[in-house]
C-alpha cells in the first residue's frame, strides 16, 4: 500500500464521482480538496504540519487577483469575489487576509472585471456627484453651527445666572382628549 497522495487521493475522487454525477469542475476542486486533505494528514503522521502551515503561497499575491476571476491564497480555490464567509473559514477576516499577503487596505478582494463593472454602475446611477455634493453639504453645516455659537457663548457670559428656583420644570401637558365623532348613518 505504498501508493502516492495523488493516487490516492485520484481514487477517492473516482469513487464519489462513480456514486454520484459530478461536472468536471466538481471533480478538479474534490481533487484538490482531497489532495490537500491527505497532504496534511501525511504531514501531521510525520510531524511537519507545522511546517506546511506556514508555507508560501502557489502563485504570487498580484498575480492572485486576475481579470476574471481571484485565487484564494490560502486554499487555492478560484472566485469571483473572496466572500467574508470564504475567508472566516480559513480564519481570516478581509483585513487580515490584506495584511498577511501585503495588499494595500482598499485593495477589492474580487475579480477585475467585477471591480470595473461595479464601478462603471456606480457612475452610471451617479455616485460619485452625489458623494461629492454630500460631502459638501456636511462641510457647510459644520461651519454654520460653529458661527451660530460665537454670539450665543458671548449672549450666555453677558447673561446673568439664573436661579434654581427659575429653572424648574414646568407641569407636564395633559394628553388631548380624542374627538368624539358621531358613527356613520345615525340621525342624530
Amino acid at each position: 500500500m505504498n501508493k502516492s497522495i495523488i493516487e490516492m487521493a485520484a481514487d477517492i475522487v473516482q469513487a464519489q464521482s462513480s456514486a454520484r454525477e459530478m461536472s468536471q469542475d466538481e471533480i478538479k476542486a474534490a481533487l484538490q480538496e482531497v489532495f490537500n486533505t491527505l497532504r496534511s494528514l501525511q504531514g501531521i503522521e510525520s510531524g511537519t504540519a507545522a511546517a506546511g502551515a506556514e508555507a508560501e503561497p502557489a502563485i504570487a499575491p498580484a498575480k492572485s487577483i486576475q481579470a476574471n476571476k481571484i485565487i484564494c491564497l490560502e486554499c487555492g480555490q478560484e472566485f469571483k469575489m473572496l466572500s467574508p464567509k470564504h475567508l472566516a473559514s480559513h480564519g481570516l477576516t478581509s483585513v487580515t487576509y490584506r495584511q498577511k499577503y501585503g495588499f494595500r487596505r482598499r485593495q477589492p478582494l474580487c475579480a477585475k472585471n467585477l471591480s470595473k463593472r461595479r464601478s462603471a454602475a456606480g457612475k452610471e446611477r451617479g455616485l460619485p456627484d452625489n458623494l461629492r455634493r454630500s460631502i459638501e453639504a456636511r462641510g457647510k453645516k459644520k461651519v454654520a453651527p460653529a458661527k451660530a455659537a460665537a454670539p450665543k457663548a458671548a449672549a450666555a457670559k453677558a447673561a446673568p445666572a439664573k436661579t434654581a428656583a427659575a429653572k424648574a420644570p414646568a407641569k407636564p401637558r395633559q394628553p388631548k382628549q380624542p374627538k368624539q365623532t358621531k358613527p356613520q348613518g345615525s340621525a342624530e
